[in-house]
């Protein structure tokens, strides 16, 4: 069998939804057909459907039954799949419902997320189902290989995904996922855009972690960390993953963002001594109390258009060294988010949207 990728742009589309009995397709408009480079086969042939195609006669003239096409392939060497983004921050999402494993390696989906001989992406993740009496369980394998505990623009890709396996369109709805870092409720609101309840910041030291002494109330608040000889004033906080947040240099002016060699410096702070686990980093601008700018380094990513988690744990740091009030609007080069540290019940809650790129089916 000829080793073949099916990929198009959708995002203008009406999508139907995907299930495990549904055939993957694809139409296309004007917009570029995505090729994907292949070591094990170069010559391999995209197909792609015309927009002027119905997909029933696509399911009918490829196969017998709309349920045929995944039949055939079922246990073979390919892997279904649809892409999704918020907010750049971009995912391959597999409907692995039906197994308690990935179907996948962690090997296997860094080549995946590779952006040249690859699909291209920040991680592969995969829907499975629910432990704990959750509704679904969510994990996550990073461009690298590595696995988190959570990814925030992740688990809004994985709602929207959801929806769409489940044909849940332009209906309000939550549902529990089970995830590394615990229990996580987004919500699908009526516009389109996911909210999600990331939970309670952890601002214990040991259990974020990191060995930076603690000096405010078991917490890391405004500390100096040594950075390739330069003092940095950070504060840690975990939402489920480590983050190490910075709003400038000791002694220094307001931060620039837009002037920081991330690819430089954020690998530093990543492998730093102190951060056993690594860590994310945010870099911090503020705009104003309800208003902040960052760009972020990703633990086992690298520099990506955004970071649901890491701009949590951006409003946390902020309110916590005084910078911002518990509601902001956070600027990522991807576009923004909502954030709210509720006073309340010390959750954090989290708004943004959520898109789907395209879909088709890759070997593996």
């Amino acid at each position: 069998m000829a080793e073949a990728i099916t990929a198009a742009a959708a995002t203008s589309l009406s999508i139907k939804p995907l299930t495990r009995h549904s055939p993957l397709f694809l139409s296309s408009t004007s917009f570029p057909i995505l090729r994907l480079n292949s070591h094990k086969n170069p010559n391999f042939r995209p197909l792609v459907v015309s927009s002027s195609t119905s997909i029933e006669s696509v399911a009918t003239e490829k196969t017998s039954s709309k349920t045929a096409f995944l039949d055939q392939r079922e246990g073979s060497r390919y892997l279904h799949f649809v892409k999704y983004h918020g907010l750049g921050n971009d995912f391959i999402l597999v409907d692995n419902r039906d197994s308690s494993e990935p179907k996948i390696t962690p090997e296997q989906a860094a080549k995946l997320c590779d952006r040249n001989f690859g699909i291209g992406a920040d991680g592969v993740i995969f829907a499975l189902p629910g432990i704990n009496g959750t509704d679904y369980t969510m994990r996550i394998f990073n461009s690298d290989g590595s696995e988190p505990e959570m990814c925030g623009n992740g688990v809004r890709c994985f709602a929207r995904f959801i929806a769409e396996l489940e044909n849940l369109h332009g209906k309000k709805l939550s549902f529990s996922v089970h995830t590394g870092a615990g229990l996580i409720v987004p919500e699908i609101q009526e516009d389109g855009k996911v909210k999600v309840d990331m939970g309670e910041p952890v601002l214990k030291a040991v259990d974020v972690p990191t060995k930076l002494a603690a000096n405010k109330n078991d917490a890391v608040v405004k500390s100096e960390l040594v950075v390739d000889g330069v003092t940095w004033n950070v504060t840690c906080v975990s939402m489920g993953n480590p983050h190490c947040v910075t709003f400038g240099i000791k002694g220094g002016q307001e931060l620039q963002v837009d002037a920081l060699n991330l690819a430089q410096i954020g690998p530093k702070f990543e492998h730093h001594e102190v951060f056993p686990a690594r860590t994310n980093t945010e870099f911090v601008q503020v705009y104003s109390p309800s208003h902040l700018k960052m760009r972020v380094w990703e633990r086992g990513a690298g520099a990506t258009l955004a970071c649901g988690t890491g701009a949590c744990a951006t409003v946390v740091a902020a309110v916590l060294e005084g910078h911002a009030g518990r509601n902001c609007t956070v600027d990522l080069p991807g576009g923004p988010l909502e954030i709210e540290w509720r006073e309340e019940d010390n959750h954090v809650y989290m708004t943004g949207p959520a898109e789907m790129v395209f879909y088709g089916s890759v070997p593996v």
